[in-house]
């Protein structure tokens, strides 16, 4: 499965558990780190944790893939998900702003999330 397909999945998975602001940037032309970054927001630890399995479930049900490496889940503020192809980053508000990863990736193509994309 492609990482565009997958970052898809990330994204619905998100977004059925209200995740706001939902921004998906591709960074396959400008870093070697990934395909795709996702960001997007939930507004309490419980939210951000909820947002966190989802996306674990979703992902390994619809490609058979799990994590290489999650940060952050615990305490729930600012949590990763590293699939290699693809980073998931669910932020509080708070953090989000403080640490505008955005604004780092503002040479990637930034895709607003939307059920269409």
């Amino acid at each position: 499965m492609d990482s565009k397909r997958l970052i898809k999945i990330a994204a619905e998975a998100a977004d059925n558990l209200k995740a706001s602001n939902i921004k998906l940037i591709q960074i396959e032309k400008v870093s070697s780190l990934a395909d795709w970054i996702m960001i997007s927001e939930g507004l309490s630890d419980v939210q951000v944790r909820s947002i966190v399995k989802a996306i674990e479930i979703k992902l390994n049900e619809d490609a058979n893939l799990l994590p290489l490496r999650k940060e952050g889940v615990i305490e729930a503020k600012w949590a990763l998900l590293d699939y290699g192809d693809i980073i998931i980053n669910i932020f509080q508000p708070k953090e989000r702003k403080y640490y505008e990863l955005e604004a780092f990736w503002s040479n990637g193509i930034t895709h607003n999330y939307s059920e269409q994309y």
